[in-house]
C-alpha cells in the first residue's frame, strides 16, 4: 500500500481521500528539515503547503518517494530540477484558490478607497476623525489589470459589477478575448497613464520583475491607488514608498513582499499604506478545494499512475511515454523558442507534423508546445493546464499533420500569428532523440537549443563575425557553438550562440549596437 506524509497543515478532508483510495497517511507537521530528512525515506508521497521546504538535501534521503503534491499555485519552495532528476513528480493545484485571491484583491481596493484600517484605528481609539477620512467612490473609475489570465479575469468581473471602467495589460490578451470579458486592452504606459486603481495578477518571471519600477510608477496617474496579491517583486517596494510619501500615489495594498515573512519594511507605518500576510488564499474554502485537489491527484497517481497538474511530467500512457518523450522535448523547446521572439498578442499557433512525426498522438506535442510558448510569461503552466490557458487567453490551436517526408524524416513545425505576421521555428530530431532546429522565421539555420543563448538579425557583411566574437572576448564570455543562416547573401542573417553563461543587459546592449545589427535579444532553454 503506497504511503504519503502530510508535512503540512492541511484540511482533514486530504487525509479522508488518501485513505478513501486506499493510501495509508501520516500527518506530521512542524519538522525541521533535520527530522524530516530522518522520516522521509518512508513515503512514496509529501503532501505540502508552503512551509515546508523540499531542498535536494531532503530529497537525497527521499528513497521512495514517487510524488510531491502542492496544496496551492507556487513552488518556490520545492527544488524542481533535483526532483526531477530524482524521478520525483511534483503536483501543484493551479486553479483551487483563484476566487479567493481576486476577493482579497478586491477587498483591498475598497480598503484602500475608504481608507478603513486607518478609520477603524483611529475610531477606536476615540479620536471619531470623521473629516480626517475622505475616501473615494470605486463607481466609474478606471482599474488597471496587469495580468488578465485566471485570476485577473474574475477581478475584470467583479469589478464590471462595481460599475468600474477595466483596461488590461497582458502580452498574451487578444482583442477578441478582451471583448469577452468586457476590458479594453491596452498598452503598460496607457495602463499606467489611464488607471485609478491598478492590480497585478501576473507571476514573477525576468520579464515582470520590477514591471512597476520607479520609473514605471513616475509614469502612473496622480492619485493612483495600487494593489499587489500575486508575487511579491513585481513592485520596486523602495520606489513605492517614495511615492506614498510625495502623495503621488494616493494608497498601496500588499499582501506580497520580496521577502517574506515580512517582519520589517520601510513600507510599515507608512500613510496610506495596508499590508496582509499573504492571505490571497487564506479562505475556508480556498484551503478545502486545494486540500481535495492534491490529495486526489496524488492518489491517482499513486495508485493507477494517473497524472495532473504536473510540473515536470506530462500526461502520457505508459505505451506511447518512451517514443513520444523525445518528440515533446524538441516540442516544448520550439514553443518557448518562438514564445521568447514573439512581440505583442497572439491569437493563434500552429503546429505541424511533418513525416513520422505525423503518426504521433497530437495531444502531448500540442501541449508541450503551448508549455514552452506560455512557460515564458507564466510560473504555473504545465502539460496538463497548457492547453486551459491558452483557450482562457483566446489563443487558437491548430494542429496539422502531413504524412510525406521532405528534406527530413521528420519535422515539427511551431508557427504563431501576431500583429507584425508569422513567426515560426522548425525542428527536427537526429537518431530519434536529439532536437534540432532546422529553420527559423524562413531562414534555414542548424542550432542545439539548451542553455543561455544570443539571437541576433544583422545585415550579412564582412567583419560581423569577427565584431561580435571579440566583443563577447572581451567580455569574458565564452562561445559554445556559433550557428549562422541567412536568406541570401548580403542580405539578412540570423545568428545563435550558445554562451557558458547568461548574457546580462549591458552585454546585449553592446551587441545591438554593433553595426549592421537589427535585433538582439538573450534566450535561455
Amino acid at each position: 500500500m503506497p504511503k504519503v506524509l502530510i508535512s503540512d497543515k492541511m484540511d482533514p478532508r486530504a487525509a479522508e481521500i488518501f485513505r478513501e483510495r486506499g493510501v495509508e497517511v501520516d500527518e506530521i507537521t512542524g519538522k525541521t528539515p533535520d527530522e524530516l530528512k530522518a522520516i522521509i525515506g518512508e513515503y512514496d508521497g509529501l503532501a505540502i503547503r508552503s512551509s515546508t521546504k523540499v531542498t535536494k538535501d531532503i530529497l537525497e534521503h527521499a528513497t521512495n518517494l514517487k510524488v510531491v503534491g502542492r496544496a496551492g499555485i507556487g513552488v518556490d519552495n520545492v527544488d524542481i530540477p533535483a526532483a526531477s532528476a530524482k524521478g520525483v513528480v511534483v503536483m501543484n493545484t493551479p486553479f483551487g484558490n483563484s476566487i479567493t485571491t481576486a476577493e482579497h484583491a478586491i477587498a483591498l481596493m475598497f480598503a484602500l478607497a475608504r481608507q478603513l484600517p486607518e478609520a477603524d484605528a483611529s475610531t477606536q481609539a476615540g479620536k471619531w476623525e470623521k473629516n480626517r477620512f475622505m475616501g473615494v467612490e470605486m463607481t466609474a473609475k478606471t482599474l488597471g489589470l496587469i495580468g488578465a489570465g485566471n485570476i485577473g479575469s474574475i477581478v475584470a468581473d467583479r469589478a464590471l459589477g462595481l460599475k468600474m471602467k477595466v483596461v488590461a495589460f497582458d502580452p498574451f490578451l487578444t482583442e477578441e478575448r478582451a471583448v469577452e470579458l468586457g476590458v479594453t486592452k491596452v498598452t503598460l504606459d496607457e495602463l499606467l497613464a489611464r488607471a485609478d486603481f491598478i492590480t497585478l495578477h501576473t507571476p514573477l518571471t525576468d520579464q515582470t520583475r520590477n514591471i512597476l519600477s520607479a520609473e514605471n510608477l513616475a509614469k502612473t496617474k496622480k492619485g493612483v491607488r495600487i494593489v499587489n496579491c500575486a508575487r511579491g517583486g513585481l513592485i520596486d517596494e523602495a520606489a513605492l514608498k517614495a511615492g506614498l510619501d510625495s502623495g503621488h500615489i494616493a494608497g498601496a495594498a500588499l499582501d506580497v513582499f520580496v521577502t517574506e515573512p515580512a517582519k520589517e519594511s520601510p513600507l510599515f507605518g507608512t500613510p496610506n499604506f495596508i499590508s496582509t500576510p499573504h492571505l490571497g488564499a487564506s479562505t475556508t474554502e480556498a484551503q478545502v478545494n486545494v486540500a481535495i485537489q492534491v490529495a486526489e491527484q496524488m492518489a491517482d497517481y499513486l495508485v493507477s499512475g494517473g497524472v495532473t497538474n504536473a510540473l515536470n511530467m506530462p500526461s502520457l500512457s505508459a505505451e506511447e511515454a518512451p517514443k513520444l518523450r523525445p518528440y515533446m522535448g524538441l516540442a516544448e523547446k520550439l514553443g518557448s523558442l518562438v514564445g521568447q521572439l514573439s512581440h505583442g498578442a497572439i491569437d493563434r499557433i500552429s503546429i505541424h507534423r511533418e513525416g513520422a512525426a505525423a503518426d504521433l498522438n497530437p495531444k502531448p506535442i500540442t501541449s508541450a508546445v503551448l508549455t514552452g510558448f506560455l512557460g515564458t510569461q507564466t510560473a504555473t503552466v504545465n502539460m496538463v493546464n497548457a492547453p486551459v490557458l491558452a483557450r482562457d487567453r483566446g489563443v487558437e490551436v491548430r494542429e496539422i499533420r502531413t504524412e510525406r517526408e521532405g528534406d527530413y524524416h521528420t519535422l515539427l513545425r511551431v508557427a504563431v500569428r501576431t500583429a507584425d505576421g508569422e513567426r515560426s521555428a522548425v525542428g527536427t530530431l537526429f537518431g530519434d532523440s536529439a532536437p534540432r532546429l532546422v529553420e527559423l522565421f524562413g531562414i534555414k539555420v542548424e542550432a542545439d537549443l539548451a542553455g543561455p543563448m544570443i539571437y541576433v538579425v544583422n545585415e550579412d557583411a564582412p567583419g560581423f563575425i569577427g565584431r561580435i566574437g571579440t566583443l563577447l572576448g572581451e567580455a569574458g564570455v565564452n562561445i559554445g557553438t556559433f550557428h549562422l543562416g541567412r536568406r541570401e547573401a548580403g542580405g539578412e542573417a540570423v545568428l545563435l550562440l550558445s554562451v557558458d553563461e547568461t548574457v546580462d543587459a549591458a552585454l546585449l546592449a553592446k551587441v545591438k549596437a554593433l553595426p549592421g545589427v537589427k535585433t538582439a535579444m538573450a534566450l535561455s532553454f
